[in-house]
């Protein structure tokens, strides 16, 4: 894929990289943009300046939200390199969603070049304090203007970056997450699996609800009998009962998180027995009660991984490993984050340097 710059008049302050920089609160100076037309396919990929994007009131997604979108980060190593994780996950990920909600597939390979090059372009802003990386994200969109509902015949897809820190204010602190048992969040046939912005839109509702009862996040329970536990908001969901790990299978309504794979990948390494299957939230609570649910940790790209200290499902509370971080929780972000800032051996090969 031939790539064109176009070079910014004047480049932006950059924020202490010291200070909280908290998630997504600033943006680079540049972004990737490529446009695909029907007929045409995708064609002029350019990293141009940050800069407002320009609709027509009737395009196709404002009206009917064709839209999807991914999450990555770029780490700076002890050595001042940077270096990716698992793009062509994201990539991969990107085409079935975009697969499921008829869009043009941005093939992997253009993807991960991409991402690359606007890396390269913005490596001054890859931040080298500890615990903060600069957070990627790709998204596409129709931008036809018309009120027709059909697969539009023009997309965009576009890069941004943003210099992050600790997604919680908390860091690495237990977060408290209430149990929806009301709404839902997925079904079976639906776009669950997807990285589309109508799967979060729908989740705010529960995630006001939390919050007014003092709860960080949601977990979202199957969408046919309310039972099965599945994902909270913004990560995949882990359980530590007598000793062995439970979590949501990917049958269609849990999203396949690229932590989620590479947490279960170490996990098994370690010798751990691993079950990706249904588990009813009264297994989970049950387990709560009678001391043999361990640890709770939700895993994703913008947190990494979230030690759960407290769950509440309608009038029942459990407080998990007396509300502290667990030995293993612990474990799993250390050994993550090690392999992602460069700090041990990456024996998978997942990370690519920049």
């Amino acid at each position: 894929m031939d790539i064109r710059f176009e070079k910014a008049s004047t480049l932006k302050e950059k924020p202490d990289w010291k200070g909280a920089l908290g998630f997504g609160k600033y943006m680079t100076d540049y972004m990737f943009t490529c446009d695909w037309d029907e007929g045409q396919g995708w064609h002029d990929a350019r990293i141009e300046p940050i800069k407002p994007i320009e609709l027509q009131p009737q395009s196709v997604v404002l009206h009917y939200a064709q839209e999807t979108f991914e999450g990555l980060k770029a780490y700076r190593t002890a050595e001042g390199k940077i270096q990716l994780f698992r793009p062509e996950m994201n990539a991969k990920r990107m085409i079935k969603s975009n697969e499921r909600l008829c869009m043009p597939a941005f093939p992997e390979e253009d993807f991960v070049q991409a991402v690359t090059e606007i890396v390269k372009v913005e490596k001054d802003w890859v931040p080298d304090e500890p615990d903060t990386s600069l957070y990627i994200r790709p998204f596409m969109f129709a931008t036809e203007a018309s009120l027709g509902v059909h697969m539009a015949t023009s997309y965009k897809f576009i890069i941004i970056c943003s210099p992050v820190g600790a997604y919680y204010p908390t860091g690495l602190d237990p977060v408290k997450i209430l149990v929806e048992d009301e709404l839902v969040r997925a079904v079976k046939g639906g776009t669950g699996f997807t990285k589309c912005g109508g799967n979060y839109a729908g989740s705010i509702l529960g995630q006001v609800k939390a919050e007014e009862q003092g709860y960080t996040q949601v977990l979202w329970l199957d969408g046919e009998e309310k039972k099965y536990v599945e994902e909270v908001g913004t990560m995949n969901i882990m359980f530590k009962i007598a000793g062995e790990i439970y979590t949501a299978p990917i049958e269609g309504t849990v999203l396949p998180g690229v932590t989620r794979d590479s947490m279960l990948t170490i996990l098994r390494d370690w010798g751990y027995k691993v079950h990706e299957e249904k588990t009813a939230i009264d297994t989970i609570m049950k387990a709560g009660h009678d001391g043999t649910l361990e640890e709770v940790f939700g895993t994703g790209t913008a947190a990494v991984i979230s030690p759960v200290g407290e769950l509440k499902y309608k009038d029942d509370v459990v407080v998990i490993n007396d509300a502290k971080t667990g030995e293993l929780t612990q474990k799993l972000y250390d050994t993550l984050t090690g392999i992602q800032w460069g700090k041990i051996e990456d024996k998978y090969n997942w990370t690519i340097e920049v």
